[in-house]
Order: structure tokens, then C-alpha cells, then sequence
């Protein structure tokens, strides 16, 4: 970043076009894009999408996260280009796991630097969450609020990205990670790993791309890169595992040769090399050091080329470093300042069902949610750096949205769980896999329930008074418990911004 960028206070940063606001690859924010104004018919399509969004909610149908979005876009296909017309650009943010949180992340140092974030802030990652956004921050006209102001910060599903790409227009695309994950619509993470390289390829811009460095699923992308390239990891080998996991959803370089890892922190994600073209990890320009993994929080050394910030990070576990590392780069690429940054990582609170905490009926609630082998395992960890007695609500569905394959769950390392003061609660539409799955493992849930509010009070009688209730959930599982707990407690909705 250029001195005039770092002198530059956070709100001559959003608003004064004569700031020079850099980034941390160097490069300057994209030229004002011309203020497209929405035609009559995109304008009608995201009245009448807000008009279901109302409905929805009032008739209880949801949270009006998607409706509205197919509303709109089956009268305006063309409605979600509307985001390429905000004035600071739009950063995409991608992956396996972390998407809403690194999001979330971001969103915050945003609005501390008032860029006046647009987000779909429920997670809702497809096309039709996305005009939905859109849908939520219109006016009675259906116009944009001062659309030159605004940063757009968007959540997109890794398999929807390659066709919102060149849609979207971004100024900065983060990508976090590959893993399996539903099969059954994704496929091989390989696919996914083509789409987007192909994709980055054929970009005739070059915005920049955010990218972790320890995954190498995500090395095609450095090479095909036309613009600035920021990668992030961690640089502290205290906290690798012992050894590579099992389930290495990464083994096999584009030339053929098999990886070889030096440390691994989550996954197939850390420190690696490949054994025939010697292609490696690169040094990461945001990194994380002197890691230390506490039960409620991260303390950590963020370096940055704009310098370095001690962070103590109120989420736990690596796979939030992660998150918090992606978010950091991505903040710093679009002109945060690095004190922005470090005071929004310290004051945040994690996103919806993820290490959220409620507390009802004098009990805490903390939702996990774990939705494949490296999520879960993560998840598994987090939960074993404390040494009380573990009480837990576990779901499984197998929804569209989950996935319908649930055999991934015997790559999982139940076992770690196995000779621990536990008491389980087992619930969701494959309940009975899931006890299976627990079986197996040596552990005997205390209850198999298939209905989930049922199995939410047996699982809070477990709970004595001030104690807590660990929920783990996939997804469509994570959302339906959520809102119950949040009736309970009187919290708000999982779509609705934080209060």
C-alpha cells in the first residue's frame, strides 16, 4: 500500500475518490463503474420479489432468502449484473468451509471503514440468495440506495461461482478451500478445482485473487491468474497435527506425482510439496504465527505486509484462523486499514450457527455446524481442547442442501470422541446412520429421536443449569434447530442482521 493510501482515514478511503486507496497486492481500486441505473422490468422484478420476501416471513414460510431471488430473476434474468455497478467493486468468497464466516469477517472491517457493505448476510449462495440481497436493499422505487458507495461482499456457492464470475464482475475473489463435499452434486473436488481455473483464465480483467496457500487444490489458480495474487496461511508448526489425515482430499499434483507434506493443520490443508514437478507452497504474503488455541478463543500474530497486529480472535479452532486469515487479506486488498482489521477480528462475533452461542432456559446453546469430513473433524478437536464433560445434540439430514449422500461421515474421525465423559443425543432425517456411525466408534447415544424439537428439550434436560449444549448439524438441520433455540430465547431470526 502507498503512503497516501495508509494516511488515508477509513472513511476518505469509502468516499474520496482523490484517496489513493491501495491494497496488499499494490493495486488500485477498480475506476468508478458507470451507475447503471435498473431498467423498469429489473426494477419491477425486485418489488415483486420483495413483495414474497414480506409474504414469506409473515406466513412464516422462511426467512425470505431465496423466494424473493426466484421471484426476480424469473422476471429480470439479468438482475443480479445489477452488483456490477457498485461503486467499490464486489469481492466473491468461496469454498468447501468457512464461506459465512470469512464473509461475515468481512462484512464488519467493511463497515468500520464505511464501505457500506451489500451481503447476502443469511448465506443464502446461489443466484437466487444473491438477487435477494439485491431484493432487501431497494428502495419503494426499486432502485439502489447510493450504489457508488457500497462494496459488494457476496457468498457464492463453489459450484455456482463459474457462471456468476464473469456476471458479477469482481474486484477481488477469495477462495478458501476443497474439500469433499456432496457428492452427489459436486462430484470430485477436481471438477470444482477445473471450473475455476478455467474460469480465472478466461477472465479478460484481472482482479485480484485471495488464496490459501496451504491447499494446494488451489495452486491452478496462482498460474492462471492475469492480475494480483494474495495468498494467506499459517507459519507456526506448534499447531500441526501429528500427521497427515486419513481422508487427504488432495494427493495428486496436476503432473501426476503425488504430494508430500511436511505439517498439516486441517485436512489436506498446510504445509506441501509435490514429489515429481517440485511445485510448492508459496510463502504467504497474510500469515498467521505464534498460534495459541484457547477453549472460548484464538490468540495469534497477524502479519501483513502493511505490518503486524496481535489478534486475540473470540473464535476457536484453526479453521477460524483460516477464515480470519482470508478475511484479513481480502479486507486489506480493497483498502481497510490494518488497525481496521485487527479491531474488527477482536470484536467479532461469529456468524449464525457458526460457534454461535444462545442461551435458553439457563442453559447455553453453541451451534457447530459440520457438514463434511473435514468440517466435522475440525469440529471433533474444537470440542476435545476443553476437558469438561461434553453434552451433545447431533443432527444429520440429508436434504438437497446437505447432501443426500451421508456415507461421508465413516471418513470422519469419530473415534476421537470414544472414552470420553459424554452424553449424545442423536437426531435429523438419517438419525439411525448417525447412531450407527456412533456405535461403531464405541459411543452409545443416550437417545435416538427423529423429530428435533423433541430431541432439543431431551437434550437440554441432560444440560444441568448454566451448563452447555453442544449442537453439531448439517446445514438445512443447523437452520431448523436454530430458529427453535431462538423462539426459545427470544433471539432473532437467522436472516436479520445483528442488532
Amino acid at each position: 500500500m502507498t503512503r497516501a493510501a495508509r494516511d488515508c482515514k477509513p472513511a476518505e478511503v469509502a468516499a474520496d475518490t482523490s484517496c489513493e486507496n491501495g491494497s496488499v497486492a499494490g493495486t488500485p481500486p477498480p475506476p468508478a463503474p458507470p451507475i447503471v441505473a435498473p431498467t423498469w422490468r429489473q426494477r419491477g422484478a425486485l418489488l415483486l420479489g420483495r413483495a414474497a420476501a414480506q409474504a414469506s416471513r409473515r406466513l412464516h414460510r422462511g426467512g425470505g432468502t431465496a423466494l424473493p431471488g426466484v421471484v426476480s430473476t424469473a422476471l429480470a434474468p439479468n438482475v443480479v449484473e445489477l452488483f456490477s455497478a457498485l461503486g467499490h467493486g464486489v469481492v466473491t468468497v468461496t469454498g468447501t468451509n468457512g464461506k459465512t464466516t470469512t464473509s461475515h469477517l468481512l462484512t464488519a472491517a467493511a463497515e468500520r471503514a464505511n464501505l457500506r457493505p451489500l451481503t447476502n448476510r443469511s448465506g443464502s449462495n446461489l443466484e437466487r440468495g444473491l438477487a435477494s440481497t439485491l431484493v432487501d436493499a431497494v428502495d419503494a422505487s426499486g432502485r439502489l440506495l447510493e450504489p457508488a458507495s457500497r462494496l459488494g461482499v457476496l457468498e457464492v456457492d463453489e459450484a455456482a461461482l463459474p457462471a456468476l464470475w464473469p456476471r458479477l464482475r469482481p474486484r477481488v475473489g477469495v477462495f478458501l478451500n476443497l474439500f469433499r463435499d456432496q457428492l452427489d452434486r459436486y462430484g470430485e473436488i477436481d471438477s470444482i478445482a477445473e471450473g475455476w481455473r478455467a474460469m480465472v483464465a478466461s477472465d479478460p480483467g484481472s482482479p485480484t485473487l485471495v488464496l490459501n496457500a496451504d491447499d494446494p487444490s488451489l495452486q491452478p489458480l496462482r498460474v492462471a491468474a492475469r492480475g494480483p495474487v494474495v495468498a494467506f496461511g499459517i507459519e507456526d508448526a506448534s499447531v500441526a497435527l501429528p500427521g497427515a489425515e486419513h481422508a487427504s482430499d488432495a494427493r495428486f499434483c496436476a503432473c501426476g506425482s503425488t504430494f508430500a507434506y511436511e505439517r498439516v493443520y486441517v485436512g489436506h490443508v498446510g504445509h506441501w510439496r509435490c514429489r515429481g514437478c517440485g511445485v510448492a507452497r508459496s510463502t504467504p504474503e497474510v500469515a498467521a504465527r505464534s498460534i495459541v488455541l484457547r477453549e472460548d478463543g484464538t490468540d495469534l500474530e497477524l502479519v501483513t505486509p502493511e505490518g503486524t497486529a496481535n489478534v486475540s480472535l473470540p473464535l476457536v479452532g484453526l479453521y477460524s484462523v483460516y477464515n480470519a486469515l482470508a478475511a484479513a487479506a481480502a479486507a486489506l486488498a480493497v483498502g481497510v486499514p490494518l488497525e481496521a482489521v485487527r479491531e474488527t477480528l477482536e470484536a467479532s462475533a461469529p456468524a449464525f450457527g457458526r460457534q454461535e452461542r444462545i442461551t435458553t432456559y439457563g442453559r447455553e446453546v453453541r451451534l457447530l455446524l459440520a457438514k463434511n469430513p473435514a468440517g466435522l473433524n475440525a469440529v471433533i478437536r474444537t470440542l476435545l481442547a476443553g476437558d469438561e464433560r461434553l453434552r451433545l445434540l447431533w443432527l444429520l439430514n440429508d436434504g438437497i442442501q446437505d447432501g443426500e449422500d451421508v456415507s461421508w461421515i465413516y471418513d470422519a474421525d469419530f473415534e476421537l470422541l470414544a472414552g470420553r465423559d459424554i452424553e449424545v443425543v442423536v437426531s435429523g432425517s438419517r438419525a439411525e446412520d448417525l447412531a450407527l456411525r456412533l456405535h461403531l466408534a464405541g459411543i452409545e447415544p443416550a437417545f435416538v429421536e427423529a423429530h428435533t424439537s423433541t430431541a432439543l428439550e431431551e437434550s437440554l434436560a441432560l444440560v444441568p443449569r448454566d451448563g452447555r449444549l453442544d449442537v453439531l448439524a448439517t446445514y438445512t438441520a443447523m437452520l431448523e434447530l436454530r430458529e427453535m433455540v431462538a423462539a426459545r430465547a427470544g433471539a432473532q431470526h437467522y436472516w436479520e442482521a445483528p442488532r
